[in-house]
């Protein structure tokens, strides 16, 4: 059995990957700004599940919710890095204020929630690391920039936190889904920037557009999600970057193809600036 400490639990992929766990028989230390959120999502609540109130933008709650899990079960075992939401607005429309809690949670969020977890995983020498990106967090999109800009900054991390781990035992993952049929284009975890500057309605106002009607339609099976995820933590050699869906390997794809024409396009202009 493994301890699970999960962020952002009481809903969507959170909600699932804490399913599934439970369901493997695991411990789960679910947190969520509301724990009775989480108890709602598990209204059968299993032994091995333990709700806590947890906002990651109050680093102080985090560190309780890490000491009632150990209080509880003894390690941590699994980090996953879940809670965010995503923001809908051109660059220029996004206000300084959105754009910036919109980092509080998913990239320092993120970054307080490691603090409050590692140096247990540090301690034990053992461990796995999930953080939740995005495939915008390698191709964003008009309209997505904000939300994928935040999910870029996690790829840095997860990248550099990956070779300071190693050493020590603890494996990290940072996992890309693609479009799954969560509620993550509902009100509950996607705003839309209120100010439409005209300009950008032929670039940015598609996706203000099409975004609700794509709820519900989404290509990918949170459920199957949770149990690629859950899946990598019992492998010996987890990757460090981990596709879910087509439309995420589409879109990787795509990048790295548009990456290595510019390059090679470009690639005179790169040598010629050598001493």
């Amino acid at each position: 059995m493994s301890i699970w400490f999960v962020t952002g639990a009481s809903r969507g992929l959170g909600a699932q990957i804490t399913r599934e766990a439970l369901d493997r028989g695991h411990g789960v230390i679910a947190t969520a700004r509301d724990a009775s959120a989480v108890l709602k999502a598990h209204p059968h609540t299993p032994d091995g599940l333990l709700a806590v109130n947890a906002d990651v933008t109050e680093p102080e709650q985090l560190t309780a919710a890490v000491q009632a899990g150990l209080d509880r079960f003894g390690r941590i075992d699994v980090v996953v890095n879940n809670a965010g939401y995503g923001i809908v607005g051109a660059i220029e429309e996004v206000s300084d204020e959105a754009a910036r809690a919109q980092f509080d949670v998913n990239v320092f969020g993120v970054l307080n929630t490691l603090r409050a977890t590692l140096p247990t995983l540090r301690a034990q020498r053992s461990g796995h690391v999930l953080t939740i990106g995005s495939m915008a967090g390698i191709a964003t999109s008009p309209a997505m920039g904000l939300y994928g800009a935040s999910k870029f900054a996690l790829e840095g991390i997860t990248e550099a936190l990956h070779g300071e781990l190693a050493p020590l035992g603890v494996r990290v993952t940072i996992v890309e889904p693609g479009s799954f049929r969560t509620n993550f284009l509902t009100d509950a975890s996607l705003r839309v920037e209120p100010a439409a500057i005209a300009d950008y309605t032929e670039s940015a106002g598609p996706m203000r557009e099409t975004m609700a009607d794509k709820n519900g339609h989404q290509p990918g099976d949170p459920a199957k999600a949770a149990k690629a995820i859950v899946d990598i933590t019992e492998t010996a050699e987890p990757p460090l970057r981990l596709q879910l869906g087509a439309d995420a390997i589409e879109r990787v794809e795509a990048k790295l193809d548009l990456v290595r024409r510019e390059l090679d396009q470009w690639r005179h202009v790169a040598l010629s600036t050598s001493l």
